[in-house]
């Protein structure tokens, strides 16, 4: 299979940056903080594997509520964002998150095709991955849960971004069901990005294949393969 799109639009997490020790640790620290419970990551995984949790507060509102007594989704995400971006005298877990793929790679594939971003983050957290980075010149246009009126799995936002683009002139990648949906939903071809052995891949692959994607991709760099 050899694709040649015109438009390439990214989801963030756990395509282009790892997000184990920041977003999913954050949900692991703030589930403990209401439970006192210690879940698993790979757990994250089971959750992440049904609609309607790409948000992240939503998913771990739900979870506590899961383990025992409700907690208001607006209390949960202020304690997640407590241990996410940290504090003057400590550290979030924002400082864990690391790149999956070099900005060197982004800026060639770059000059064959228009990159954009489309992601379940606040503006404020695509901000700061981007800032002080040369991916922030490389990705012209992104659309986050800001900018929208419904987050994935709606197609709002790639319809956004694909602004008069056919969809089939574009390429969404991603790696949870609300992507795979959104895609299906704007009639984007989608490529899943799960790595080989992972739990995300045990969890979601067959899923995802199910859902449309063309391809299942270990890493977002296994994209060169596929192009044209």
């Amino acid at each position: 299979m050899k694709l040649s799109p015109k438009l390439i639009i990214f989801d963030v997490d756990g395509v282009l940056v790892d997000v184990h020790g920041s977003f999913h640790k954050s949900i692991v620290d703030t589930v403990r903080f209401f439970t006192g419970k210690r879940v698993t990551y790979a757990e994250i995984h089971q959750w992440k594997n049904r609609s309607g949790y790409n948000d992240d507060w939503r998913l771990t509102t739900d979870w506590i509520a899961s383990l025992g007594p409700a907690v208001p989704y607006e209390e949960v995400k202020a304690r997640f964002q407590k241990v996410y971006w940290g504090t003057k005298a400590r550290p979030g877990n924002v400082s864990r998150e690391r790149w999956l793929v070099t900005h060197k790679q982004l800026e060639h594939w770059s000059r064959r095709a228009e990159l954009a971003l489309f992601t379940g983050r606040t503006r404020r957290e695509l901000r700061h991955t981007l800032e002080g980075t040369d991916a922030n010149a490389i990705f012209r246009r992104s659309v986050t849960m800001d900018d929208v009126k419904k987050g994935k799995p709606d197609p709002e936002g790639l319809r956004v971004l694909l602004n008069g683009t056919p969809g089939s002139q574009a390429l969404y990648l991603g790696d949870n069901i609300d992507d795979a949906l959104s895609a299906k939903r704007a009639r984007v071809p989608f490529l899943g990005v799960l790595p080989h052995g992972s739990e995300a891949h045990q969890a979601r692959a067959k899923r995802l294949r199910e859902l449309g994607a063309l391809e299942i991709l270990h890493s977002v760099l296994d994209l060169e393969k596929l192009w044209a």
